[in-house]
């Protein structure tokens, strides 16, 4: 899916991060490389970005001993028209992700990229006019850190103690107040600088944050949610796969019938 905005000359560059093993998942290949309507997972995220027309350069993350196997199986494929850069993934994923900043700062210093989005190659389903929606975001908003993609809370949540002890039955705190929740998703831009300072300063600390956004959080910046208008399901589990491929397909037939 293309989307047609007005020409400008691109601002952003994307981190595909997919260093992952994926043992919930259940492949020995790792889930970025499973087969997915007939692509490897990880290549729809790169489809969308390099769609993306505010989106200049891709830098994938992976472990190092597969960058060889993520650029013959999953990037020279594509064909893509814009640099797609390597980064090594580290132990965990805040690691990697600053990986891929590092990387950004190093060899794309000479291109002027004020904004960077971290995706998941797990979200296989972001659509161009998602990416564009939350890079818009901070675009239009001089006073914004980052924006994410996220959700309203539909379910009902819970608050509970001794949570992380597998021996101890989780009793419930309280329960928060829904409409003020939102579920975290990727994309998630920053203006690069302080996302890239904000990495920094964390593993000066030794904080490790759920996601990029919380680094910016701790620091008192300002981070707003966008609901990216498309299904960003992230697959974790089998099952996962099944939906994912269902509303891929489902997307496919319908710009083919839409063509015709």
């Amino acid at each position: 899916m293309k989307v047609q905005t007005t020409l400008r000359t691109p601002d952003t560059c994307a981190i595909i991060v997919a260093g992952g093993r994926g043992e919930r998942f259940g492949d020995a290949r790792g889930k970025q490389f499973v087969p997915l309507c007939d692509l490897p997972m990880a290549a729809w995220s790169l489809k969308a970005f390099a769609e993306a027309p505010s989106v200049g350069a891709l830098v994938v993350v992976c472990a190092p001993e597969r960058i060889d196997e993520m650029r013959k199986e999953v990037v020279d494929p594509l064909k893509l028209s814009m640099p797609v850069l390597f980064a090594p993934s580290g132990s965990v994923r805040q690691a990697s992700c600053f990986s891929g900043l590092q990387t950004i700062s190093q060899q794309l210093a000479e291109q002027s990229f004020p904004f960077v989005a971290i995706h998941d190659a797990a979200r296989p389903l972001i659509t161009p006019a998602g990416i564009e929606r939350v890079i818009d975001c901070i675009r239009s908003n001089t006073e914004l850190d980052g924006a994410i993609c996220a959700r309203p809370a539909v379910d009902t949540l819970k608050v509970v103690k001794d949570a992380s002890e597998k021996s101890t039955t989780p009793v419930i705190v309280s329960t928060p107040d829904r409409s003020t929740c939102w579920y975290a998703e990727t994309p998630q831009v920053f203006r690069f600088e302080t996302i890239f300072s904000a990495h920094k300063q964390a593993a000066d600390d030794g904080f490790v944050g759920t996601d990029d956004a919380s680094l910016i959080e701790r620091l008192g910046g300002h981070v707003a949610v966008v609901d990216p208008g498309c299904e960003n399901l992230k697959v974790t589990l089998p099952g996962d796969k099944t939906i994912a491929e269902a509303i891929l397909s489902a997307r496919q037939h319908a710009t083919t019938s839409c063509s015709a």
